[in-house]
C-alpha cells in the first residue's frame, strides 16, 4: 500500500510540475499576443485617423512607430495585395492570394475573409520564422480598417 500511495505522490508532483511549465509557457506567448494585437489595433485607428497615405507610409517606416522589436504591422487590401509591410517593405505591390504556408493553407484568403466578415481575429497558420529559418506554428492578429478597403496585421510565432 506504502507503494502505491507514493507512486501516487510521485504521479501527482510531476502533473503539478508539467502544469506549472504550460501555465510558464502560455504566460510568454501571452504577452507577445496581447502586443501584437494591440499594435493592429493602433495601426487601424492610427489610419482611420490619418488617412490611408500617411497611414501606409508610417506602416512601411522601420524605424516608425509600428515596428517594435520583432512586431511589425503589414496592410493588405481585399485582393491580397500588400500595402505596406514594416518587417519586409520589398514586398509592397505583390499580390499574396495565392500565398500557401508549408501546410497548404491558404493563409491570406483567411486573413481576408476573416477581416471582411468579422472586422477582427486571430488567424493561425505555419510559416519560416526569419531568425531559426525553420517552420514554426505563427498566429497574426487581422484588424479591417474602419470605413476603409483593407486591412492591418501584425503576428507572432508560438
Amino acid at each position: 500500500m506504502k507503494k502505491r500511495s507514493i507512486g501516487m505522490a510521485a504521479v501527482a508532483v510531476v502533473v503539478a510540475v508539467v502544469i506549472g511549465i504550460c501555465g510558464a509557457f502560455a504566460a510568454a506567448y501571452a504577452a507577445p499576443a496581447d502586443e501584437a494585437k494591440a499594435l493592429a489595433e493602433k495601426a487601424a485607428a492610427f489610419a482611420k485617423a490619418n488617412g490611408k497615405d500617411r497611414a501606409l507610409a508610417e506602416f512601411n517606416n522601420p524605424k516608425g512607430q509600428f515596428v517594435k522589436g520583432d512586431l511589425y504591422i503589414f496592410a493588405n487590401d481585399f485582393n491580397g495585395v500588400c500595402l505596406a509591410n514594416g518587417g519586409n517593405p520589398k514586398l509592397v505591390g505583390q499580390n499574396h492570394l495565392s500565398l500557401k504556408d508549408a501546410n497548404d493553407k491558404y493563409f491570406m484568403k483567411e486573413f481576408i475573409e476573416t477581416a471582411k466578415t468579422k472586422g477582427s481575429g486571430w488567424v493561425n497558420y505555419s510559416w519560416t520564422q526569419p531568425s531559426t529559418k525553420k517552420v514554426h506554428a505563427k498566429a497574426t492578429w487581422i484588424q479591417r480598417v474602419e470605413g476603409a478597403d483593407y486591412f492591418v496585421g501584425c503576428g507572432i510565432y508560438k
